[in-house]
C-alpha cells in the first residue's frame, strides 16, 4: 500500500493559547468518532469557532485527508456555499459541473473533517451541503458552528455554554490580563473580585477577553464597576433583551467607548473588509479623515492589544481580523455614505493590487501572489460586487459618483484577476465574474479587450471553444479599434491555444507565430512566453525538428525573468519532445525539474502531465508496478479536473497501459491504480512522483551518497530527533507549517530514507563521533 504524505488541512494559527474547555473538546471529539454531523451552537461571544478549531486541530490523525476550515462569515449568497468549500480545499473548479459535484467526487474517497465555520446567516444552504456530501462520503464528518441548528437528520448538537465563572472563566481572564499586563495575578485577596467581574460577564469569553484587555489599565474593582453601571442602562433601557444579550452588548459598547476617537474610527472602517485583511489594505483604505496613514499600524496594534482585532498565520501571511459580532457593529456605526465611500476605496485598492500582480506575472514571486489573491478571495469576490450592483451601490449612491465608472473599475478587476481564476483552479466563477462585468460595461475600452481575452481563455479551458472565438473576435476588433498591438497578438496567440487543443497544430503554430511577430514589433520581450512553451508542443506534434531548440528557448527565456509556472510548462513540452526522440534519459530531468517547481502551485493539469511522461518512463524501463501507481494519480487528477485520463496523449496512454496491465497481470494492476488513484491532490501526486524507489533506510548513507544539508535542514533533523511535530518546529524557527513539510520532505529525499521516524535515528547516529 502507498503511504500517503500528510494533509495538513488549512485550520489557520491563532496567536493566543486555546484556554479551557478541556470537558467540551473531549466530548465533541467522542461525538465526531460515532457520528457525522456535529453542530456547535450557542450565543453569541461563547467560543464555538475557537472551539471547533481546537476540535479539528486535536484530530488531525483521526482524519488522514485532512482538516479543512471553511468560513462562511463573509458569504452572502448562498448559491456561492459549494464554490467556498470547493476553493477552501483547493480543489479546481476547471469543468463544468457544479460545485458540490465536484466536492462529492473527490471527498467519496476520503476520511476528512471539513468544519462549516458561522453558518448561522446561511442555515438552508449549510444544512444541503452537509447532507449532499455526507450522503455521497461515508468517510467525511462535518463540523458545524451557527447560532441555529441545521434541522437535518443526523445532526447531533452541541449546545456550549458559557465558562463556569469561579473556574475556566477566570482562567482566561488570567491568561488574556497577563498578556497585556504581565504582572497581573489572579490571588487569594483578588479572586473574588475576578469571580464576580466572570459572574457579571455570563462566563462569554468574547466578553471576558475584551474585559481583559482593559486591565492593562484598570483595576478588577474599577472594570467591574464600570461595567456593571453599562448593563444597569441597558437593562433599564431594554428589559426584554436576554441577560447574556446585555452583557457581551454592554461589554462591546464599553469596550468601543474607552477607545479613543481614532481607534474607534479604524474600528468601523476596518469593518468593510470580508475574510481579513493585511496591514497594507488597512493602511490604504482605512487612512485619512482623522486617521494618517502612518498611525494606522500602531491603532491597529491598540485594537489588537485590546482584542477587538485578531491576528492569524495563513499560508505564511499575517492576517488581521475582527470577530464577526464586533465587525456588525463596528459596520452599523458607519453612516451610509461613508459606507459606499469606504466600499469604493476597498475596490480600488484591490484593483490596484490585482493590477500590480498582473503586470508582474510573469517574473518572479508567483507563488506569493497566488497566495495572496487566495487569502483575499473574500474582498475580491465583495469589490467585484459592488462594482456591478451590490446592496450597498443600487443607486442610491453620493452626489456625483459615475456608475459607469464603477462598472469600468470592476471590469477592469475581473480582467486583472486572469491568473487567480486560471492558476487558483476557480475557471467556474471567473467565467461568471467576467461574464457579469462584461455585460455591465460594454464600452470599448482597454480593459473590455483585455476582459474579453481572460473570458475566452477560460472558455478554451472549460471545452467552450464556441464562446471562445465569439470572445476573441471581438477582441480582434477590439485591438484594431484600440490600435493595440499587445491586443491583436493575445488574439493570435490564443486563437493558436484554441487550434492545439482541438488537435490542429499546423494551424496553432501559424497563430502562435502570427502573435509573436506582433510582439516583436511592439518590442514586448517576456509576453512571448506564453506562446513559447505552446509552440514546441504544436511542433512537437509535427515531429517538426525545431521542438527541442523551441522549448529550450521557452525555459531560457522563463529564467532569464524569473518566472516559473510557464517555465514548467516549457520543461514538460521539453521534456516530451525528448521523449519522443527515444532519449528518456535527458527527457526525465526536465520532467523532474518542473515537478519540483510545481511543488509550489496547485495545478492539476501540470501535475497531471507530468505524471503521465514519468508512467511511460517507468513502464520503458520494466518499473510496471510504479508505472501503474504513476496511472492510477493521473486518473484521479484528471477526474478532479473533469478531462479524460491520457486525454491529450490517448494512443500513448492506452498503449502504455496495456504494457504494465499485461506485465503485472490484470488483478495487481488494478491494485495498483487503486493505490496511485490516493494521491489525488498535486501535492501527493508529486510527492509519489519525486520519491526515491523503495530501499534500505541505510542504503544512501551507507554507500556515502547523502547529499549535504542545509543549515535550515539540520535545525529541522535535529527538532525531528527531539519527538517535535512539523508544526511545533513551525512555531520554534518561526516558520510556515507548510515550509516545515517541505524541509522534511527534502531531507528525506537527500538522506534517501522513507519516513519520519529515520530521521530522528540519522541524526543521533550522526552525532556519534566515530572512532
Amino acid at each position: 500500500m502507498t503511504t500517503l504524505i500528510p494533509v495538513a488541512g488549512n485550520l489557520p494559527a491563532p496567536l493566543t493559547s486555546f484556554v479551557g474547555r478541556r470537558r467540551e473538546v473531549a466530548e465533541v471529539r467522542r461525538l465526531l468518532r460515532t457520528v457525522r454531523l456535529v453542530t456547535l451552537t450557542g450565543t453569541g461571544g461563547v467560543g464555538k469557532t475557537r472551539l471547533a478549531l481546537r476540535v479539528g486541530e486535536l484530530s488531525r490523525e483521526a482524519f488522514p485527508d485532512g482538516v479543512w476550515l471553511v468560513d462562511l462569515a463573509p458569504v452572502r449568497d448562498p448559491s456561492m456555499v459549494a464554490a467556498t468549500t470547493l476553493g477552501a480545499l483547493r480543489l479546481p473548479d476547471h469543468g463544468t459541473r457544479s460545485a458540490l459535484e465536484l466536492l462529492t467526487h473527490h471527498l467519496a474517497r476520503h476520511r476528512a473533517l471539513i468544519v462549516l465555520d458561522n453558518c448561522e446567516h446561511l442555515t438552508d444552504a449549510s444544512a444541503s451541503l452537509a447532507t449532499a456530501l455526507l450522503s455521497a462520503c461515508p468517510g467525511l464528518r462535518v463540523l458545524t458552528t451557527s447560532r441555529r441548528t441545521l434541522r437535518v437528520v443526523g445532526e447531533n448538537v452541541h449546545v456550549l455554554t458559557p465558562l463556569a465563572a469561579d473556574g475556566e472563566a477566570v482562567e482566561l481572564l488570567q491568561d488574556r490580563a497577563t498578556a497585556v499586563r504581565p504582572g497581573f495575578s489572579i490571588t487569594d485577596a483578588n479572586r473574588a473580585q475576578a469571580v464576580r467581574l466572570c459572574t457579571e460577564l455570563d462566563g462569554l469569553p468574547l466578553a471576558i477577553e475584551l474585559a481583559a484587555a482593559r486591565l492593562r489599565s484598570f483595576t478588577l474593582e474599577v472594570t467591574m464597576e464600570r461595567l456593571t453601571d453599562r448593563f444597569a442602562l441597558l437593562t433599564g433601557s431594554s428589559r426584554t433583551a436576554p441577560p447574556r444579550h446585555h452583557s457581551l452588548r454592554g461589554t462591546v459598547e464599553w469596550s468601543y467607548e474607552l477607545c479613543t476617537p481614532a481607534e474607534r474610527l479604524l474600528w468601523n472602517r476596518l469593518a468593510v473588509f470580508r475574510g481579513g485583511f493585511g496591514l497594507d489594505a488597512a493602511e490604504e483604505v482605512c487612512a485619512g479623515d482623522g486617521i494618517a496613514p502612518a498611525g494606522v499600524l500602531d491603532l491597529l496594534d491598540r485594537l489588537v492589544a485590546q482584542s477587538v482585532v485578531s491576528t492569524c498565520d495563513r499560508d505564511g501571511l499575517t492576517r488581521y481580523q475582527l470577530p464577526e459580532i464586533l465587525r456588525e457593529y463596528g459596520y452599523a456605526r458607519l453612516c451610509e455614505s461613508d459606507r459606499r465611500r469606504l466600499l469604493r476605496r476597498h475596490r480600488d485598492f484591490f484593483l490596484t493590487l490585482a493590477e500590480r500582480l498582473a503586470l508582474r506575472w510573469y517574473g518572479p514571486g508567483q507563488q506569493e501572489a497566488l497566495g495572496r489573491l487566495r487569502a483575499e478571495h473574500a474582498n475580491l469576490r465583495m469589490a467585484l460586487e459592488f462594482s456591478n450592483g451590490s446592496p450597498d451601490n443600487d443607486g442610491d449612491s453620493d452626489a456625483g459618483v459615475d456608475l459607469g465608472a464603477d462598472a469600468q473599475a470592476g471590469l477592469a478587476l475581473a480582467a486583472a484577476l486572469r491568473f487567480h481564476w486560471c492558476a487558483n483552479g476557480l475557471l467556474g466563477e471567473g467565467r461568471q465574474q467576467l461574464d457579469r462585468a462584461l455585460a455591465a460595461a460594454p464600452e470599448p475600452t482597454l480593459s473590455r479587450a483585455r476582459a474579453l481575452s481572460a473570458a475566452a481563455y477560460l472558455a478554451l479551458l472549460q471545452a467552450d471553444p464556441a464562446t471562445a472565438q465569439s470572445r476573441l473576435d471581438e477582441v480582434e476588433r477590439l485591438g484594431h479599434q484600440l490600435e493595440n498591438p499587445s491586443v491583436r497578438a493575445h488574439a493570435q496567440g490564443l486563437r493558436g491555444t484554441s487550434a492545439l487543443l482541438a488537435d490542429r497544430p499546423e494551424q496553432a503554430l501559424a497563430h502562435f507565430e502570427e502573435a509573436l511577430a506582433i510582439h516583436r514589433g511592439a518590442r514586448e520581450t517576456v509576453e512571448p512566453l506564453f506562446w513559447l512553451f505552446q509552440i514546441a508542443i504544436a511542433q512537437s506534434r509535427l515531429a517538426d525538428p525545431r521542438a527541442a531548440d523551441t522549448g529550450r528557448r521557452a525555459v531560457a527565456l522563463a529564467q532569464a525573468h524569473g518566472e516559473r509556472h510557464c517555465r514548467s510548462y516549457a520543461l514538460l513540452a521539453l521534456g516530451y519532445e525528448l521523449w519522443a526522440r527515444g532519449d528518456a534519459e535527458q527527457a526525465l530531468p526536465h520532467i523532474q525539474a518542473a515537478l519540483e517547481i510545481l511543488r509550489d502551485f496547485n495545478d492539476f493539469i501540470a501535475t497531471s502531465r507530468a505524471l503521465e511522461l514519468l508512467a511511460w518512463i517507468a513502464a520503458s524501463r520494466g518499473a510496471h508496478h510504479r508505472s501503474a501507481l504513476l496511472l492510477g494519480a493521473v486518473s484521479a487528477l484528471a477526474r478532479s479536473v473533469d478531462i479524460a485520463p491520457g486525454a491529450e496523449y490517448a494512443e500513448h496512454h492506452a498503449r502504455c497501459a496495456e504494457a504494465v496491465a499485461a506485465a503485472l497481470g490484470r488483478a495487481a494492476y488494478l491494485k495498483a491504480l487503486a493505490d496511485g488513484s490516493r494521491h489525488d491532490s498535486p501535492a501527493q501526486a508529486i510527492h509519489l512522483a519525486l520519491q526515491r524507489e523503495p530501499a534500505p533506510a541505510d542504503s544512501a548513507v551507507s554507500a556515502g551518497i547523502v547529499k549535504p544539508l542545509s543549515r535550515r535542514e539540520e535545525e529541522v533533523s535535529e527538532l525531528v530527533a527531539r519527538g517535535m511535530t512539523n508544526r511545533q518546529i513551525a512555531a520554534a524557527l518561526n516558520l510556515s507549517p507548510r515550509t516545515v513539510d517541505r524541509h522534511v520532505e527534502n531531507i528525506l529525499t537527500k538522506l534517501g530514507l522513507c519516513r519520519r521516524a529515520q530521521i530522528a535515528a540519522w541524526w543521533t547516529q550522526s552525532r556519534v563521533p566515530a572512532v
